[in-house]
């Protein structure tokens, strides 16, 4: 069972990073020339790193039931619901001088692929909905609930990729990008995905 609650981020997607943005863009604007060569936009954007554009907070129902081995005597049941954040966007720091294209006003840029970077899921936000005990069973240990948490971990990986997580971030991506880009004096500005990279534990 799997709920969604979406955010997308407007502007700025995160506050830190786009401080820093905004930072490096008033000192860049302030000394640039008239087009900025490739290496200056690079400067501009990868201290952002690991840019989420997207975030969706995703909520678990996990089910177990140990029906016990051939030398224990009855089942047990837990029932265990969870809800964590996943956030998707760009890691810019993969990006170099090569991937940018700079023609007067006009720039053109090789993005990296849009990647899940976190699942976050508090201890907080985890909680026992039920345990069910036969007489001789003992309750789940916390290691055992500790492996339930995880397995459900790697499962909200791939529900974020089956909910659009990356196909929204590539979207937002564009978005701050572009306005980012404009700012800095560009009037055409084409951003592409032809530059993959590998999804943390997808």
């Amino acid at each position: 069972m799997t709920k969604l609650r979406v955010q997308i981020f407007g502007k700025p997607p995160l506050q830190r990073p786009m401080r820093a943005c905004i930072c490096l863009l008033v000192l860049l604007m302030a000394c640039r020339p008239k087009a900025p060569d490739p290496s200056k936009v690079v400067t501009a954007l990868q201290p952002l790193q690991e840019l989420a554009t997207t975030e969706y907070t995703v909520t678990k129902v996990v089910k177990a039931t140990d029906a016990g081995t051939w030398y224990t005597i009855g089942e047990r049941k837990i029932l265990i619901t969870c809800e964590a954040t996943i956030k998707a966007g760009i890691d810019l720091a993969t990006l170099q001088a090569s991937d940018i294209s700079v023609n007067g006003k006009s720039i053109k840029i090789r993005l990296p692929e849009p990647i899940i970077l976190s699942v976050n899921m508090p201890p907080a936000n985890i909680r026992v909905a039920s345990e069910d005990l036969d007489f001789f069973r003992m309750p789940f240990s916390t290691a055992e609930k500790d492996a339930l948490m995880q397995q459900a971990e790697r499962q909200m990986w791939q529900a974020g990729k089956e909910l659009g997580i990356l196909h929204q971030a590539k979207v937002n991506t564009q978005t701050v990008l572009n306005n980012f880009l404009l700012q800095l004096g560009f009037e055409q500005i084409e951003l592409t995905y032809d530059k993959p990279t590998k999804t943390p534990l997808g």
